[in-house]
């Protein structure tokens, strides 16, 4: 089911790029619709975005107060699961605040300053953003995983108001998206999707607040409407289909690696799974336990397609040679699946997430172990981090130059400015030097 490869193949760099490649959809008819929206929202505001919300998911709201969920309903929702879902929701958001409150401290999201000889202080100002916006998927699966992920270091980081925005086509509310917003504290929450929550949220309107930034994932629409809106309002990153990188060394059971491969197809006929190995006998028993698992699976066709359009298993030479192609893919998450994995992770240097050991199955990431599940995907992990509280703070410089500091660095500051030709840098930097 699964493309086969082997790094002895003459053209094996040449089989994995095309393997990796995602033909775009039409991107020009895509980014018209996306810029007509958004006009649409900047324009008229409320009055659009109850159309438009009308016209996408079927929900006929007379007024904006029809489509805001409010703070009784969210809690509600949250009281009326099952005890079992409330207690699981309760401890995956306990571990995703105790470690993002762990990232706030260790990752330099405070502020400092030190003091030189001169009396001159210098030093970082950290504040958080003030609102930020948060949209959850809900067309063919609803991610209340993402809420918690999303919203919980917003409030780590001490945003003062995080608002959801979530489409609820022909007005079905998922329970558990409510219930998850409750437990992470989102502020208010509107029942709308699409392009035109991304205007709503970056522009405003008359019942909708501008944020400062948006995260979460989306459609091809979301996506490029968070493109647009970018330098108006912040915004994470830009996601792609969903992706699952093993490195296995042949010791793993066959069955838990199909299984994890299988977690990420399921996502959508786009996610792609990919296992590197040595060993081609594992390799062939892993195909077996695809076909033997995969009829047992409710979203078995779904992960078939992305199985056979975009799943690829590659005998490589050995785990170090692993690695480096897994360097060059980049993964979204990516498993070390070995007797020693933290033998290997020194020559890893890029991915999303990291996953070591055979028990440390990626589902876990997804949902309870406490680091963020929002990761990079596309290769971008080459430059880019998982969501964290870094990305609900700013840095302001502090500058505080005492007299005799001004004298010493008037003086730098006056003959770099003037080989500039900035005149009034100049004399700035002059009128503060000792007579």
């Amino acid at each position: 089911m699964m493309q086969r490869l082997s790094t002895k193949s003459a053209d094996f760099d040449a089989q994995l790029k095309n393997l990796l490649h995602i033909s775009e959809e039409d991107s020009s008819s895509i980014e018209q619709t996306v810029t007509n929206i958004l006009r649409e929202v900047q324009n008229t505001g409320d009055e659009a975005v109850l159309r438009l919300t009308k016209e996408f998911d079927r929900l006929n709201a007379s007024s904006m107060a029809d489509i805001e969920l409010t703070p009784t309903q969210m809690r509600t929702a949250f009281e009326q699961l099952p005890q079992e879902q409330k207690s699981a929701l309760e401890a995956a958001a306990h571990r995703v605040k105790m470690y993002h409150e762990r990232q706030m401290i260790e990752s330099g999201c405070h502020s400092w300053e030190y003091t030189e000889e001169d009396g001159t202080k210098l030093g970082q100002q950290v504040t958080p953003l003030d609102r930020v916006g948060l949209y959850v998927p809900g067309g063919k699966a609803a991610y209340p995983s993402s809420v918690l992920m999303n919203a919980i270091p917003a409030k780590v980081a001490g945003v003062k108001e995080v608002i959801m925005v979530v489409p609820t086509p022909d007005g079905l509310h998922n329970p558990l998206v409510l219930a998850a917003a409750y437990v992470a504290g989102v502020d208010r929450a509107f029942t709308i999707g699409g392009a035109q929550a991304i205007g709503a949220l970056a522009y405003g309107t008359v019942t909708i607040p501008a944020v400062d930034k948006i995260v979460g994932p989306g459609n091809a629409y979301v996506a490029c409407a968070k493109r647009r809106v970018f330098g108006t309002v912040g915004i994470d990153m830009i996601a792609g289909p969903s992706e699952i990188l093993v490195i296995c060394d042949g010791t793993t059971d066959p069955d838990w690696v199909a299984m994890d491969l299988f977690s990420q197809a399921e996502h959508d006929e786009l996610a792609q799974s990919i296992l590197l190995c040595p060993d081609a006998d594992f390799i062939e028993a892993v195909a077996k336990s695809i076909d033997k698992l995969l009829p047992r699976m409710p979203r078995r066709e779904v992960i078939q397609t992305s199985l056979s359009t975009r799943g690829i298993m590659v005998l490589v030479k050995d785990m170090r040679e692993a690695c480096e192609i897994s360097n060059y893919i980049a993964p979204e998450h990516m498993e070390i699946s070995a007797i020693n994995p933290r033998e290997f992770l020194p020559f890893i240097r890029h991915a999303g997430a990291i996953f070591l050991g055979k028990f440390t199955s990626e589902s876990l990431g997804d949902y309870c172990a406490g680091p963020n599940h929002v990761l990079p995907t596309s290769r971008t992990a080459r430059f880019s981090s998982p969501l964290g509280v870094y990305d609900f703070v700013k840095r302001s410089s502090l500058i505080e130059v005492s007299e005799e500091g001004a004298n010493t660095l008037g003086k730098i500051a006056n003959t770099l400015a003037l080989g500039e030709g900035l005149q009034a840098h100049a004399m700035a930097a002059q009128m503060r030097l000792k007579k």
